[in-house]
């Protein structure tokens, strides 16, 4: 029917949308991870916060209680971007194989409405 084949356009069309807006939302993060990252990559001051640096998003994030063997338990700041991004990419990826899933239907309309979406997506 039409109504369906409108509905699943739409449907493809938001799909494809919410592909590029997780796209660049992925792309946002990687820029703040890049900017927790402390100057100097060396252990002790991925562990450490660096001097100067005070509050909890420049150092320490969750918890910083010692283990048995005395290294400290610590989520560096820039530990929780890399899990966001991790998120991100997992959806991106859901999303990607729904898209293709859909215009592998050989179907004009929903090729359309990918290519609309991604589109559209990209310009928001």
């Amino acid at each position: 029917s039409r109504a369906g084949m409108a509905l699943s356009v739409l449907v493809v069309l938001l799909l494809s949308m919410l592909y590029e807006a997780v796209k660049m939302g992925k792309a946002v993060l990687l820029r703040r991870a890049l900017l927790a990252l402390p100057r100097s990559l060396s252990h002790q001051s991925l562990v450490e916060p660096e001097d100067g640096d005070t509050g909890p998003a420049q150092g320490r994030c969750w918890m910083s209680q010692p283990l048995a063997d005395g290294f400290p338990f610590l989520f560096p700041s820039w530990f929780g971007y890399h899990v966001g991004q991790t998120l991100f990419h997992v959806a991106q990826v859901v999303l990607g194989y729904m898209v293709m899933l859909a215009v592998m239907s050989y179907n004009a309309w929903i090729f359309l409405g990918a290519i609309a979406g991604s589109t559209l997506g990209y310009f928001v």
